[in-house]
């Protein structure tokens, strides 16, 4: 028997909720002029963690203690199997929980430095590996669904995460799986292709909010007719940005990379835990740098 997926909120009611809280927060502040400092309420039920810094989106660890598992291939459908990473404590409760995707020919391995890395900042990570390493992006997207469905449905640590706070994430044609798999299911919270690989170069109807992740140099899946077409053609009304990497190459997201792990921590927590704490390291865009050739977004989020 498939797993039922979740039932989950209606986008566009997401989306209201995040902006009544962030003008709850904006009039909290204001109420606040000329008063001594008090403790921070929460904007948002699902912030996990203290309250974040360059330093700590930029460490290679975050506040949470982690511990993994491996989920054998033989034990699931849909997929191959692959890695979970998971905060031990669930003091602050239900977490957040992150599928990822290799590239074409690849394994989770090339992937697995993404999973500590997000699973110590309060996420529930599963890296996988794919049916056949030569599985197409949309084989790949609907092996990602398969994943997420396994975490929140059977597996050992089901009971830690909130099944209505999901994401995707691939490389390469694990990228253009993620971008399937948010056209698919809009239920998901967010989607973000590095460098992503499709031969689909229109994703209006996606509804998930997507942070597209290019690399200048990338001559497998080039800027101009990948990442860039990807970007444009979601939906102008959609929380969305466009991060390219500065000289940077196809294979940059596959291993240790703090810009990539910087804005994908930033974007998993703004939507994925709808943490507005995370809007300064996205809203104003960041400025090309020496890791940034190029930055676009929709801000305001809220």
């Amino acid at each position: 028997m498939q797993p039922v997926p979740a039932i989950t909120p209606d986008p566009v009611a997401r989306r209201l909720r995040r902006g009544l809280r962030w003008a709850l927060a904006l009039a909290v502040l204001g109420t606040g002029l000329g008063a001594a400092p008090a403790a921070h309420a929460a904007a948002s039920p699902y912030e996990r963690g203290p309250a974040p810094t360059v330093a700590s989106i930029e460490a290679s660890r975050g506040a949470f203690a982690i511990a993994q598992s491996t989920v054998a291939a033989s034990s699931v459908s849909g997929f191959r199997g692959g890695t979970i990473y998971y905060p031990t404590s669930t003091a602050e409760g239900t977490f957040g929980a992150v599928a990822i995707s290799p590239g074409y020919t690849a394994t989770q391995s090339s992937v697995a430095w993404l999973g500590p890395r997000l699973a110590s900042q309060g996420f529930v990570v599963i890296t996988i590996d794919t049916l056949s390493r030569y599985d197409q992006p949309a084989s790949r997207g609907t092996q990602l669904l398969a994943a997420l469905d396994y975490l929140t449905n059977t597996s050992g640590v089901r009971t830690r995460i909130d099944r209505n706070r999901l994401a995707v994430m691939g490389h390469s044609m694990g990228g253009g799986g993620s971008l399937s798999a948010a056209n698919s299911r809009p239920q998901l919270q967010a989607a973000i292709p590095l460098t992503g690989w499709h031969t689909v170069k229109n994703w209006s109807g996606v509804r998930v909010p997507t942070l597209v992740v290019g690399a200048e140099n990338d001559s497998v899946a080039p800027v101009s007719s990948h990442s860039e077409p990807f970007y444009t053609s979601l939906p102008s009304t959609l929380d969305k940005a466009y991060l390219e990497l500065n000289n940077a190459s196809h294979s940059a997201p596959t291993s240790t990379n703090v810009t990539v792990a910087k804005y994908s921590i930033s974007w998993l927590k703004r939507f994925v835990d709808d943490d507005t704490r995370y809007d300064q390291f996205l809203c104003p865009p960041p400025q090309a740098s020496t890791t940034i050739q190029e930055y676009r977004d929709t801000c305001p989020h809220a």
